[in-house]
C-alpha cells in the first residue's frame, strides 16, 4: 500500500539540501509519519468513545496544530485546499518556530503517556528539511496514507523496519540499529516469553527485540481479553537508550507497531550502579543486543564488580543482575567472549557459569551483521541455577552472508529444532561444564564432530617450490634489467 509513497518521499530528501544520508531520510520520515499516525490514532479513539458511550473525546492537539488544519487542510470535497495550506517559507517558519515549540512542550506531562512520548520525541528533533516546498510535497504524500486499519498499521510497521534496516546498511553509525529480523524472531522463539513477563532490552537502539516479542505475543490477538492487551501496552515492554536518534526511532518503532507509550528511557544504562538494582527494578526476559568496543571510562568502570573497558562485558553484568531468579534471557555477543584470557573476560564467565544455567550457546558465521567485521555468539541462559552443561550450535551455511545475500529465516529452522531437545548433530553437541578449564573457563566453541585436520605438504615439497620460485622472481628481473 504505501511502498511507492516512501520512495516518493526519499526522492524529495534526496533533492533536499538539509538532508544528506539515509539517517537523515529516517529521522525527517519518522516525525512527518508519527503527526499523521498520530491524527489518525485520534480519530479512531473519538469514534470508538462515541461508540462506547463515554461522551466526548478529547484531542491531545489543540486544534491550531492538528493536521487537518496546518499540514493538509482540505476543501468539502476531501481535496487539499491551497488557499489555506501553508507552502515555501510561511510553512517552514510555521514549523519550525510554533509547531515543534509546541510540541516540544508535552514533555512535562507524566513519562507513561502518549504525550510524554510526543514531547521526547519533538525535544530530541528537528526540522532538517531546508525547502518548505520540498516539505509541502512530502506532506501531501502522507496525507494519502491512512493508519486506521490493522492491515495499514501492519504495513507501515513492515516498511518502517526496511527503513532501519537501510539506515543499517549506510554505514557510520547506523548499523547499531540494526539486528537482522530472522536472528531476533529466533532468539525470541528459543526465550519463550509469556504473556505477564515483563521485557527489557538495556541497549534498545530501533527497539527491534521489543517490537518483535509484541508481534510474538500477539499473533493471535483476536483471541487476546482487553485486561491481556492492556498488560501488553503498558506493563510488558521496557527499553533503555543512550544515543538520540536511535531513542527517537525506538520509540517511533514502537508506536508504529501498534504499542502507544512506549517505555522506553533516554539514558545510559551503563551510567547505574548495578549494586543499587532492587528486586522492584529486575525483569522476567532480557533480549539485547548491546553495543562492543573498549574506551569505556573509569568512573563508569566503578559501577561494575568486574572493571574492563569492554562495552559488552559491562551490559552483560548488568543483565545478568537485573535478571531476576528464574528468569530467561537471549543476548547477542562477541565470540571472543567465550575464550579471551583477561582477568575481566574469565571472572565474568565464572560469574555467568555460576549464577545461571547457560544452557545453550548459538555460534554464528561472519557477515551476520553488515559491516560489523566480527564474528557472535547468542547466549541463552536462565538466572538461579549453576551451568552444568552447555549445549552449542554452529550455524555453518554453504554460502557467504553479506549486505545481498543476508540471513534468512531457513537458515535458522534446524537450530530451532534441535535446540528444543538439545540433540547432537553434525552441527550441535554437549559440554560439560566440569570438563572445561576451571582456571580460565574457556568456553570456545570447538565442534567435535567437524574434522580438523589440515593436511600438511611434506617440507621437501615446499623447499622445492621456494626454489622454483625464486628462480623466476630472479628471471623476471633480469629481463626487467635487459629492458633498462
Amino acid at each position: 500500500m504505501f511502498e511507492q509513497s516512501f520512495k516518493n518521499i526519499d526522492n524529495i530528501l534526496h533533492t533536499d539540501s538539509g538532508c544528506g544520508t539515509e539517517l537523515d531520510y529516517i529521522e525527517q520520515t519518522s516525525w512527518i509519519l508519527f503527526l499523521k499516525y498520530l491524527d489518525d490514532l485520534e480519530e479512531i479513539k473519538k469514534t470508538e468513545a462515541a461508540l462506547s458511550g463515554k461522551g466526548t473525546y478529547s484531542y491531545i492537539l489543540s486544534p491550531e496544530y492538528a493536521w487537518d488544519t496546518w499540514a493538509c487542510p482540505k476543501n468539502g470535497d476531501g481535496t487539499l485546499d491551497y488557499n489555506k495550506a501553508l507552502d515555501g517559507d510561511d510553512l517552514k517558519d510555521f514549523v519550525d518556530n510554533k509547531l515543534f515549540p509546541y510540541l516540544k512542550k508535552f514533555r512535562d506531562e507524566h513519562s507513561n503517556t502518549i504525550e510524554y512520548k510526543i514531547g521526547e520525541i519533538f525535544h530530541e528533533l528537528k526540522n532538517k528539511i531546508s525547502s518548505g516546498y520540498k516539505l509541502r510535497e512530502i506532506l501531501n504524500v502522507v496525507d494519502g496514507m491512512h493508519f486506521k486499519l490493522y492491515e495499514e498499521k501492519h504495513e507501515l510497521s513492515h516498511l518502517y523496519e526496511a527503513k532501519i534496516k537501510n539506515m543499517g546498511n549506510a554505514g557510520r553509525n547506523g548499523g547499531e540499529y540494526y539486528t537482522p529480523r530472522p536472528l531476533i524472531k529466533t532468539i525470541i522463539k528459543v526465550v519463550d516469553p509469556k504473556i505477564g513477563n515483563t521485557i527489557y532490552d538495556g541497549a534498545c537502539g530501533s527497539a527491534g527485540f521489543l517490537c518483535e516479542a509484541f508481534n510474538y505475543l500477539t499473533e493471535n490477538q483476536s483471541k487476546l481479553s482487553s485486561s491481556e492487551m492492556e498488560t501488553l501496552q503498558n506493563k510488558t515492554f521496557y527499553g533503555k537508550e543512550i544515543k538520540s536518534l536511535a531513542y527517537i526511532i525506538g520509540i517511533m518503532n514502537m508506536i508504529l507497531h501498534g504499542i502507544e507509550a512506549p517505555n522506553i528511557k533516554h539514558m545510559d544504562t551503563l551510567s547505574e550502579n548495578i549494586n543499587d538494582i532492587q528486586e522492584k527494578n529486575r525483569y522476567d526476559i532480557i533480549l539485547a543486543n548491546p553495543p562492543f568496543g573498549a574506551g569505556i571510562g573509569r568512573e563508569i568502570q566503578q559501577n561494575f564488580p568486574i572493571k574492563t573497558g569492554e562495552t559488552a562485558f559491562l551490559f552483560l553484568q548488568h543483565f545478568i543482575k537485573i535478571l531476576k531468579a528464574g528468569g530467561k534471557a537471549g543476548i547477542v555477543i562477541k565470540n571472543t567472549f567465550l575464550s579471551n584470557t583477561d582477568n575481566a573476560s574469565v571472572s565474568l564467565r565464572k560469574l555467568l557459569l555460576e549464577n545461571c544455567n547457560l544452557h545453550t550457546v548459538l555460534d554464528l558465521p561472519g557477515g551476520v551483521f553488515a559491516g560489523a567485521g566480527v564474528k557472535t555468539v547468542v547466549l541463552f541462559f536462565e538466572k538461579g541455577t549453576p551451568t552444568k552443561k552447555v549445549w552449542y550450535y554452529q550455524l555453518n551455511l554453504a554460502r557467504n552472508l553479506g549486505k545481498g545475500n543476508p540471513l534468512n529465516t531457513a537458515d535458522l529452522a534446524e537450530f530451532i529444532e534441535l535446540q528444543k531437545t538439545k540433540a547432537d548433530s553434525d552441527n550441535s553437541w554437549i559440554t560439560e561444564v566440569k570438563d572445561i578449564d576451571q582456571t580460565t573457563f574457556d568456553l570456545s566453541v570447538k565442534n567435535p564432530n567437524k574434522a580438523t585436520e589440515v593436511a600438511l605438504r611434506d617440507p621437501k615439497e615446499i623447499l622445492e617450490e621456494m626454489k622454483k620460485l625464486d628462480k623466476e622472481s630472479e628471471e623476471i628481473l633480469t629481463s626487467i634489467i635487459k629492458l633498462i
